[in-house]
């Protein structure tokens, strides 16, 4: 009967309405992508019946066909917002014990408490590890590992040599203060400092005070005293608190001491580990030139601590620290199908590989038939706000046309029923 054929136009333009209807609610979510619903008409035939005979029953949904054209790409701060500008899916697995791999285009990733990189549901990034050349040393889908971003790097290394090349001019006088005390600035020339480290990596400053010591001077020559502190304890040799004498020839070339100041142990107050130090006047200079520090080294090291990640087009992750120290952490794991319109829809912008869709192809990014990675950029919906008002009229004046078509059978129906003999 007409009633079924008109109730199924009424059923299909309902359905058509709750497809552009998801597609609009999802125009802020990023990484969706729009769906088409296709329908195909009904035939009720027989081979009795003639070809020009035949008359339709109405229409069936045939599916709905997903469209991953690419949706507008908005740029952010932060590096761990990725998207895909090609072909591909990221690959997230799943949090839980029976995690489970998904794939989606919504790359905002950000770091959870325990240093792993992770979307919005708590999924983890896959990536396949890297060798230090940035080089991935595994492949496919049983390469790929969770990414975990340090928070450190290195080990501390407690400084034992300080090498210092100043420049004390012959014609500075004695301070006009005397005794020496480094909390009067009268009582000395100049003062250099330099940034040293304890056994467990924490900063200490090597300040050195340089007092003009005109008595000390021979033919030809400058003396200056130096005085050296760490923190507020003064350093010593020989178990004396005297200062150390540094002496220039008449050339300006320091005569002594010749070698490196071995001072005695001592303790700092962060850690109480006796630690020995040396300092090195080698290449200080004594010219008409005001005071300067020419160069300063020390073996010390402090532990990194993490300062910044960046990720390449080429889907190279890699973290950078306070200490200088860069790590590859892995390259991001790109994944494509065969027929992508086959994934199955999980929700969360997540798809999940069928048997229509194939199974994912692993690659990285910037390789044939997969994309590049941008980073500091999210791909948003691909929906069309225009596109879907006019598809959500055409779908209602479609529904109120079977609506009328059913009204109008109700309408013969009831005359029928209402004719008298």
């Amino acid at each position: 009967m007409s009633f079924y054929t008109s109730l199924s136009g009424l059923q299909a333009a309902q359905t058509d309405m709750s497809t552009i209807s998801n597609n609009l609610a999802n125009v802020g979510t990023d990484g969706f992508k729009k769906s088409t619903s296709m329908f195909a008409d009904v035939m009720a035939t027989s081979f009795t019946v003639a070809p020009s005979q035949q008359i339709g029953s109405g229409t069936v949904f045939a599916g709905n066909r997903q469209n991953f054209g690419e949706g507008n790409l908005q740029t952010t701060s932060s590096a761990l917002d990725l998207a895909i500008s090609g072909d591909g899916f990221f690959s997230v697995k799943t949090a839980g014990n029976q995690g489970a791999v998904a794939y989606t285009r919504n790359g905002s990733f950000l770091v959870d408490a325990n240093g792993y990189v992770v979307d919005s549901q708590g999924s983890y990034l896959q990536a396949y590890p890297v060798d230090a050349s940035g080089n991935a040393t595994a492949s496919g889908s049983d390469g790929m590992a969770n990414v975990q971003i340090p928070e450190t790097s290195g080990s501390p290394v407690a400084t034992s040599k300080v090498a210092l090349g100043v420049n004390l001019s012959p014609s500075a006088a004695a301070p006009a203060k005397t005794p020496f005390d480094r909390n009067n600035a009268s009582s000395f020339n100049n003062s250099s400092s330099t940034t040293i480290y304890d056994s467990a990596g924490n900063p200490m400053t090597l300040t050195n005070y340089y007092v003009r010591d005109p008595a000390a001077d021979s033919t030809g020559s400058t003396a200056w005293q130096v005085y050296s502190y760490v923190g507020d304890q003064q350093l010593t040799t020989g178990g004396s608190a005297v200062p150390t004498t540094v002496t220039f020839d008449s050339n300006g070339a320091i005569s002594s001491p010749t070698g490196a100041i071995a001072y005695d142990t001592f303790s700092p107050a962060a850690t109480g580990v006796a630690q020995t130090l040396s300092l090195n006047f080698a290449g200080s200079t004594s010219t008409a030139a005001a005071f300067s520090v020419n160069s300063r080294s020390q073996d010390g090291a402090a532990v990194g601590q993490l300062s910044g990640v960046t990720v390449g087009a080429d889907g190279l992750i890699v973290a950078s620290f306070s200490n200088g120290d860069t790590q590859n952490l892995g390259k991001v794991a790109i994944a494509n199908f065969t027929n992508p319109t086959g994934l199955r829809q999980m929700g969360n912008s997540y798809w999940g590989q069928t048997g229509i869709s194939g199974s994912a192809e692993m690659g990285e990014a910037g390789d044939s038939g997969y994309g590049s990675l941008m980073s500091g950029t999210i791909e948003g919906s691909n929906v069309d706000v225009t596109e879907e008002l006019v598809n959500l009229i055409a779908a209602q004046r479609n529904f109120q046309a079977n609506a009328k078509a059913l009204d109008t059978q109700n309408q013969i129906s009831e005359t029928i029923f209402n004719i008298r003999s």
